[in-house]
């Protein structure tokens, strides 16, 4: 595909039905900054050679090394039963063990957890290694106890952004008792479902928890999830609730005597200190992950011990950097995999200390979250390309008040465009943190792309080569494997198994084999297991992936196969636009055409103008091809609260659908807004 400045020129013809455009430019690399690669954990490429070629699997004992066993495991990859891959088969251990116990020698007065309440009038608590383990093994001793809950059993969790959180999710694991974790944003009625899913026994709420200044009552989410799940025929043991201030318990919901339990008396008065972890084979399962369900039937994607545990200790060590004596900070939601490996199990493995923040980062203002990574020492801060556009957004002048000591930012979730890396890397980290661009996915486990900081530049809008041992490409839609440097787009494609691939969909192997590895198995790769990401990506010359979003993101236009992303980030170029979210339109002509959504920072005083600017900009940036059939200027877009843009939302409101459940969005007043200048425009 030829350059943006002569996408007007290509005829139709000369289009495939298995491209997608790219048109963003390459950005020059920058490399680490020379204080960071002294320190760094990786500074040479020898790792990448132990992890491929005639070294694959067997080098990746050394990542197994990095856990502790209770017995060695017989081979270090069981591929006799393809794609279901078992990593270190034979092997038992306990991720309890591995994240808390093994520490308790040399780092019991270690600070495993910083909670940060949402309201700033609260004190920061610390809670060390040495109290994790306490209240683990208390809260252990309970569930086997009072709930007779033993290997295999699955419990639900739905608890907000809370110490509580890790500590039931590390309380089932001493067990072998399988969590399912249910963000705490989603309606009873998701809860439920995953409930009846999973099969669990006993559900793990509390009573409620603050957000944005308000307090949410969350117990009465478990009365709705406990009959949606009893209305399918699956009826718990119990509930179990914890209490947000123990000994003041603040739901409007009262206590069902019977099949609800009070934690807080149980917790205080149990004598339950010590309680022998289950030894537990390498792929016996540690928790379930649902897919966030706005499209079809969850998947629960089933994580196993072994595997992922190896993979996430070693992408937090060699990809965040992190190191025991860290103040790392994760600001996902531990409800999401991304707070499963890199707030719990991976930085818990290293011994690192962590930061749990109750709220949302805006509260009570932009400069919230700089002024808790100052008080508390953050080296490494991880978050999302919307959570940066947020702040800069509201705040974009706060960094400049607050000198944390931060050597390496990370992104997760979405593509970041060069204008917001730009800012992050600038603003943030002052040009002094190096920034990692990570992709991956729930199903992963942990990271597939990413530079590793110490030895390979960063480049704005590219995520980076693969990780040592993933043997990642682009594929056509008709199989041929696309050259580095190709400039054209395909589905990236992971072509050997890795530790932290998920065992199997939950009670649906087929689903797994069809959804992940069917895709490809035709033609010349009948025989062989690709794994399928359904993320649409290109590949430079260099080696770096870029990811342009999922395939059915893709916007056909006229034949023209448009990334989502490229045309975003061209919005975001404009200096008045703060978010952007485009979506396919209908047109009787061309099939689609682009429908661009826009939020301007605050103080915007003309949307026309910005539309016209917004418009011009996608223009130069891809080509008319690209023109948007109208740019929407709205106050803010519709988000999850985990801060994920819903573009099904938006879709379904500018062709009239019905745009579902929106009770669980953070701003569902902004569903209204929309709609009324979709009125007004199209």
């Amino acid at each position: 595909m030829r350059e943006a400045d002569s996408v007007s020129e290509i005829r139709e013809a000369d289009v495939s039905e298995a491209e997608i455009a790219v048109h963003w430019r390459e950005e020059p690399r920058i490399d680490p900054p020379a204080d960071f690669v002294a320190q760094a954990t990786v500074r040479d490429r020898r790792l990448f050679a132990t992890l491929s070629g005639n070294d694959f699997p067997e080098g990746f004992r050394s990542y197994a090394d990095l856990l502790q066993w209770d017995h060695p495991y017989d081979q270090v990859l069981d591929q006799s039963n393809p794609p279901f891959y078992r990593w270190f088969s034979g092997g038992r251990l306990n991720a309890s063990v591995n994240t808390i116990d093994r520490h308790l020698g040399s780092a019991r007065d270690r600070v495993a957890y910083y909670f940060v309440p949402e309201s700033e009038s609260e004190p920061i608590t610390a809670l060390t290694y040495g109290e994790l383990a306490s209240r683990v093994n208390r809260l252990a001793g309970i569930l086997r106890n009072r709930f007779g809950l033993a290997a295999g059993d699955r419990v639900t969790i739905h608890l907000p952004m809370v110490p509580e959180l890790p500590i039931a999710m590390l309380a089932c694991a001493r067990l072998g008792v399988i969590h399912s974790v249910v963000f705490s944003g989603f309606s009873g009625k998701a809860c439920g479902t995953r409930i009846v899913d999973s099969g669990s026994r006993l559900l793990l709420t509390m009573d409620g928890y603050s957000r944005n200044g308000q307090w949410l009552d969350h117990k009465i989410k478990a009365d709705e999830a406990f009959e949606a799940a009893a209305s399918s025929g699956v009826t718990l043991d119990g509930v179990a609730v914890f209490e947000r201030y123990p000994g003041r318990y603040r739901s409007a919901s009262p206590l069902r005597p019977g099949r609800d339990v009070a934690l807080t008396p149980l917790l205080t008065h149990g004598s339950d200190h010590d309680i022998a972890p289950a030894s537990l084979e390498s792929n016996h399962g540690l928790f379930i992950m649902y897919s966030s369900g706005t499209t079809g039937q969850p998947k629960g994607c089933l994580h196993g011990i072994g595997g992922y545990l190896a993979w996430v200790t070693a992408t937090s060590r060699y990809v965040l950097d992190l190191k025991p004596d860290d103040v790392y900070w994760c600001m996902a939601d531990i409800g999401w995999i991304t707070g499963h490996s890199y707030i719990v199990y991976g930085p818990l493995s290293i011994g690192a200390t962590s930061v749990i923040y109750e709220g949302v980062p805006n509260f009570p203002d932009a400069g919230r979250p700089w002024r808790i990574a100052e008080k508390l020492g953050v080296r490494i801060l991880h978050t999302s390309p919307t959570a940066i556009r947020a702040l800069r957004r509201e705040g974009a002048d706060a960094p400049s008040r607050y000198h944390p000591p931060l050597r390496l930012l990370a992104t997760v979730g979405e593509p970041i465009e060069p204008e917001t890396w730009h800012w992050y890397y600038s603003e943030i980290g002052h040009g002094k943190a190096v920034v990692v661009d990570t992709y991956w996915q729930t199903e992963t486990g942990g990271h597939l792309l990413a530079t590793l900081p110490g030895i390979e530049p960063m480049k704005p809008g590219s995520a980076g080569p693969a990780l040592p041992g993933i043997e990642a490409a682009i594929y056509d839609e008709t199989g041929n494997r696309l050259k580095p440097g190709a400039k054209r787009a395909g589905i990236l494609v992971i072509e050997r198994p890795w530790p932290g691939l998920m065992l199997g969909i939950w009670n649906d192997p087929e689903r797994f084999r069809a959804t992940y590895f069917e895709p490809l198995r035709r033609g010349a790769h009948k025989d062989r297991w690709l794994y399928c990401t359904h993320d649409a990506a290109t590949q430079s010359s260099d080696g770096y992936f870029r990811i342009l979003g999922r395939t059915d993101d893709v916007i056909n236009v006229a034949g023209h196969r448009l990334g989502s992303k490229e045309i975003e980030s061209a919005a975001l170029n404009v200096a008045a636009v703060a978010e952007a979210a485009v979506i396919p339109f209908p047109d009787p002509v061309k099939g689609h055409l682009p429908l661009l959504f826009v939020a301007t920072k605050p103080g915007t005083a003309s949307p026309k103008g910005v539309a016209r600017s917004v418009e011009r900009a996608v223009i130069e940036a891809i080509g008319p091809i690209a023109r948007p059939k109208a740019v929407l200027v709205v106050e803010d877009l519709p988000k999850t609260r985990s801060g994920k843009i819903m573009r099904r939302v938006l879709r379904a409101i500018a062709t009239g659908g019905d745009p579902g459940d929106t009770t669980t969005l953070a701003n569902p007043e902004s569903v209204e807004a929309i709609r009324k200048e979709v009125g007004r425009s199209l």
